[in-house]
């Protein structure tokens, strides 16, 4: 008979991006995100004593393909949960959102897995002097972002001179913004649904050696002081345009490395034209950002909500495939279920 637990974890979208890293995983900057709402991981861990044999359930399917990663995040977390060699265990893990749709199914997974491993921790009476903290900085060993996923409504990881306790071990939930960012939209365009063709492991290595490496570094610093001082104020046209040069920049780096690549299709282009264009046009407080790929995140104050979905049904969603769009808001973290919450 297996012990259980489970744990609901949502994904987040950076707004100052993390690109780059050495040791293991140990960011070259420091990022700031939004925590999803509606977007996130359910896992439930299943353990009983044994000698360290692992099965993974994706959707309800073995999947073996997926074991290597685990088993290399249980070496790397070894210092933080030192009794994973003596248990055997299943992954049962659902994602509530489709495969490769633009948001980071590693974020939301690996954080779920490591607050499935904290909670045993705790359940075997070891020593857990901060939760969240030790489940935060699991996380980041297995999915640099994974460490943010951990907070809401936002979550900062990286060493940073106006985040108090910031750490590059471990994200810090982020508190001080107007209330008008805790509500915030995203609506994510689903451009392209395919696989990436450079994966965000091999992207991070190409910032070494990289020529403006070091000069980007120091923007993020930059950006994400100017960021935290727009969110306090409620600043939104400042909000976007950091959020917007952010994304931009993210992509001129791949763009730039060897060997360089591109990850945006022509209608991630258009899609951007016309956000502009629409904001230009009515006023309107709507903003894109990216992840490393074709897709579009379209962020906007709860508000705006009913004009902002009228723009996108009629102008954005014929560039998507297949007409499809996924919509979230802001949320608060990860959730500890229970046997009935899963009915």
């Amino acid at each position: 008979m297996m012990e259980e637990v489970t744990w609901k974890s949502p994904s987040n979208i950076a707004l100052v991006k993390y690109w780059g890293k050495y040791d293991i995983q140990i960011p070259a900057n420091p990022s700031i995100s939004f925590t999803l709402s509606e977007a996130a991981t359910t896992t439930t861990l299943k353990y009983k004593p044994g000698r360290g044999a692992l099965k993974v359930f994706l959707e309800g399917v073995e999947t073996p393909s997926f074991e290597p990663k685990i088993k290399t995040f249980l070496l790397r977390t070894l210092e933080l949960f030192p009794f994973t060699s003596d248990f055997d265990f299943e992954v049962h893990t659902y994602n509530s959102f489709p495969h490769s749709s633009g948001i980071a199914s590693s974020a939301s997974g690996m954080s779920a897995l490591a607050l499935c491993l904290t909670s045993i921790k705790e359940t075997l009476g070891l020593e857990v002097l901060d939760f969240f903290q030790v489940a935060s900085e699991a996380a980041r060993l297995g999915s640099g972002s994974g460490s943010r996923s951990i907070y809401g409504p936002l979550a900062a990881w990286g060493t940073h001179a106006e985040i108090d306790g910031s750490s590059e071990h471990y994200a810090v939930k982020f508190k001080d913004v107007d209330t008008v960012f805790t509500t915030f939209q995203d609506t994510i365009l689903l451009i392209d649904k395919g696989e990436k063709t450079v994966s965000s492991t091999a992207g991070h290595a190409l910032m070494d050696g990289h020529p403006y490496a070091e000069s980007r570094f120091i923007q993020a610093h930059e950006n994400q002081s100017v960021l935290l001082t727009a969110m306090l104020d409620g600043d939104l046209e400042t909000f976007g345009e950091v959020v917007e040069s952010e994304a931009l920049t993210l992509h001129s780096m791949m763009m730039t490395s060897l060997p360089y690549f591109v990850l945006m299709k022509p209608q991630t282009l258009e899609v951007i034209n016309a956000i502009w264009r629409f904001r230009k046009a009515t006023g309107n407080p709507v903003y894109f950002t990216l992840d490393a790929g074709a897709n579009v995140h379209v962020l906007y104050p709860k508000s705006h909500k009913e004009i902002i979905l009228k723009f996108i049904d009629e102008e954005l969603r014929t560039f998507c495939k297949d007409g499809s769009y996924l919509c979230d808001e802001v949320g608060f973290g990860p959730m500890k279920l229970n046997e009935h919450d899963l009915d």
